[in-house]
């Protein structure tokens, strides 16, 4: 006789449709014991200025640039950056295993604030609303080059994420090709919107709107859930209530949604393990290739590395290199962590209770 399924009990898989793929769910494996890799606490920058620091307002660069005296957003064209603006001749191609063209780009940094201690969920709504105007105006600046058609506007917080330089700052890279993940996302939900006529993400939201489970926040104009899909422990997904295809469609209104929501969500990261909680986030939208890409529809995924505490990573190794994502606690449980966490950030607690 067949033991009655359980999400919550038995291992299953989940498929995601932006990316065509799936992920086994093990939740059994929530409860074994941890002796593995334990991380350093994330060290919180308690000082508005580091002189020492190449993103402080004023301060000299690596490569000998010094800032101007700045308040607010701060963008400049990387001084690493891992694309070069220059245009070069194709290379010859030996063999059909050996094919390599060149990729032009424009890679830039964007300061969210003078503040060197300042990260997103400790900003007030009007700074974050400052942020979202000049990722706008960064995705329509290098949009409209003819030779960029793709922009990719992302953060890495946390050293742990690989991020050089603790002062809370964002990354833009503007290039030729449509990188590989956008490509199979597009060509996703492109099959949904011919078959159907209606975007995959705005149909997606309405039935989490029905069941309810994954939801950790919401407002009049955007939604932030835990994908019935997610790989990464505590990894959520904000969702645009609109049909939007890109950043640069918002009305005021939207904006400041967006700037609430974003603080909402990491404050309530912040406050799972009382730390400065690390992460990757980035937007998706549609490229800048010229075309309508009306299928394509606005979100942000944010993936956070911590699993159990402040100081125990998920890594991705093994089984998940080999042959697909694999997660221990089942989404719905992440989603019911963060819902309940409060909205005043742990650090101010005392005062807002």
């Amino acid at each position: 006789m067949k033991t009655r399924f359980s999400s919550k009990d038995h291992p299953h898989r989940r498929y995601n449709p932006l990316l065509d793929e799936w992920t086994l769910v093990s939740p059994q494996r929530a409860k074994r014991p941890w002796q593995g890799q334990q991380e350093k606490v994330f060290m919180e920058n308690n000082e508005e200025y580091d002189p020492n620091c190449y993103l402080c307002s004023g301060n000299t660069r690596a490569n000998g640039v010094q800032n101007p005296i700045y308040k607010g957003v701060y963008v400049f064209d990387n001084d690493f950056g891992s694309l070069l603006n220059d245009e070069v001749s194709s290379p010859e191609t030996s063999h059909e295993f050996f094919i390599m063209k060149p990729e032009r780009g424009i890679n830039r940094v964007i300061c969210f604030s003078e503040d060197h201690s300042l990260t997103l969920p400790e900003m007030n709504t009007e700074d974050i609303v400052k942020i979202i105007e000049a990722w706008q105006q960064e995705y329509k600046d290098l949009g409209s080059l003819d030779y960029i058609n793709h922009v990719q506007i992302f953060e890495n917080k946390g050293a742990i994420m690989g991020c050089s330089n603790p002062h809370p700052h964002g990354q833009i890279w503007a290039q030729s090709s449509i990188p590989s993940q956008v490509i199979i996302t597009g060509e996703n939900l492109k099959k949904y919107f011919e078959k159907n006529g209606r975007s995959l993400l705005l149909d997606y939201l309405h039935e989490e709107q029905k069941a309810d489970e994954r939801i950790v926040s919401e407002n009049e104009d955007f939604i932030a859930l835990v994908p019935f899909w997610a790989t990464w422990p505590y990894e959520t997904m904000i969702i645009s209530k609109r049909h939007l295809r890109n950043i640069t469609e918002f009305t005021q209104k939207e904006k400041i949604a967006l700037a609430e929501i974003i603080k909402t969500l990491t404050i309530k990261y912040d406050n799972i393990f009382e730390t400065s909680f690390p992460y990757s986030a980035g937007i998706h939208q549609a490229p800048t290739d010229g075309t309508l890409n009306s299928e394509w529809h606005f979100h942000m995924h944010f993936y956070p590395p911590l699993l159990r505490s402040a100081t125990v990573k998920k890594f991705m190794v093994g089984y998940e290199l080999l042959a697909e994502g694999q997660r221990d606690s089942t989404p719905e449980q992440s989603a019911e962590i963060l819902k309940k966490l409060s909205t005043f950030h742990y650090k101010n607690k005392h005062t807002n209770e």
